[in-house]
């Protein structure tokens, strides 16, 4: 049974991670990392899973020597933190896989990577996964074709501390119809906006 450990790199102390403002609440993160959270529910059952937040806790050597691969979702801001987790996966000859809004962007500057699943994941983790369990996995992975969130999983909110988060996260829609400069949504979800059913945003709520 493999061990499958999903870690989320670290914020900088300004932009998205509000460091110094949570501490005034008693919390580490504003909120939980959803996406890594609902690849975590696209796994096949023969998979052992544990989430390592570097918001809220420490990656330790234990954790490393305990997966047999790593798995990062990471955004723009959080690059510093994802090359010191290749670093250290890399020293201790851990497979790493990535994925996320900074990879799907920038995966030819990222080194130290054995497979990339770029863009929006559903269409295309199944077959990582097998392709992976077999031994034939490509670098790369990625679908042009538009995931029908409908069918999105549940996140995995059990594999975290709920408690050390300021606040929650909830998906409703992805994709946008406008074209804010500064903001990649466009080219990762694209513009036609897709929404999940209210009774999966009810089942959703039940879990928090």
């Amino acid at each position: 049974m493999p061990n499958a450990l999903l870690v989320y790199p670290e914020f900088p102390p300004s932009y998205w991670g509000m460091k110094y403002a949570l501490e005034f609440i008693g919390k580490s993160s504003s909120m939980p990392p959803l996406g890594l959270l609902t690849v975590a529910a696209m796994f096949p059952d023969n998979y052992t899973l544990r989430v390592v937040d570097l918001n809220t806790d420490q990656m330790t050597d234990a954790d490393l020597d305990w997966a047999d691969v790593v798995f990062t979702s990471t955004m723009i801001v959080q690059e510093g933190s994802l090359e010191q987790v290749i670093a250290r996966c890399n020293s201790r000859k851990v497979p790493v896989v990535a994925g996320g809004p900074h990879p799907t962007t920038f995966f030819q500057e990222i080194d130290g990577v054995d497979h990339f699943v770029l863009g929006e994941v559903e269409n295309v983790f199944p077959q990582f996964i097998r392709d992976y369990d077999n031994g034939t996995a490509a670098r790369m992975y990625s679908s042009s074709e538009k995931p029908d969130v409908t069918q999105t999983p549940l996140p995995r909110y059990d594999l975290i501390d709920l408690r050390k988060y300021g606040s929650m996260a909830l998906q409703f829609s992805r994709g946008c119809p406008f074209d804010c400069e500064f903001c990649d949504i466009t080219k990762l979800f694209g513009r036609v906006a897709r929404t999940k059913t209210t009774e999966q945003l009810l089942k959703e709520f039940d879990l928090l």
